[in-house]
């Protein structure tokens, strides 16, 4: 999944996103921080909703039925690995991918698993701590084999 296919998939949603939250135009418009024009060539499929508008769309949605289906119920990890191009940062816990997850390879208490709905790949601990993520296979795989050896170390 690229920048530019999230921007796509929630600018095509946003409509839905905001009936499913029970907002009128003018109240998400005043939400996310676009005026009520903008959002309405996004809802009519005029316009494309920018990065900033999608990732506080993403941010302050990630409740939505809708915004978990696109995202496979990690939004926020799918934007960070877009934004942060797949590189370590902090650890974060995650829910362990009991439901969203396949789980690809398991080693020494780390497990490497792909997201079934955006395709990310990601690095969990034996505690469900998120240690990296990406949408690249060889890269995850390369970083999952570089995180047994330094363990082994």
């Amino acid at each position: 999944m690229t920048r530019d296919e999230i921007i796509l998939k929630v600018s095509e949603k946003m409509r839905l996103i905001r009936t499913e939250a029970g907002y009128t135009q003018d109240k998400m418009a005043e939400i996310i921080g676009v005026s009520k024009k903008t959002l309405v060539q996004i809802e009519k499929g005029r316009a494309e909703a920018g990065w900033s508008t999608v990732v506080a769309v993403c941010a302050l949605f990630r409740e939505t039925e809708t915004v978990r289906f696109l995202f496979g119920n990690e939004p926020l990890e799918v934007l960070e690995t877009i934004a942060r191009e797949g590189i370590d940062y902090r650890k974060e816990k995650t829910l362990g991918g009991k439901i969203w997850w396949k789980e690809l390879k398991k080693e020494n208490g780390f497990i490497l698993q792909q997201n079934i709905i955006s395709q990310h790949y990601r690095i969990i601990d034996d505690e469900h701590f998120r240690v990296y993520s990406s949408f690249d296979e060889r890269s995850a795989t390369d970083r999952f084999e570089e995180v047994i050896k330094e363990i082994l170390m």
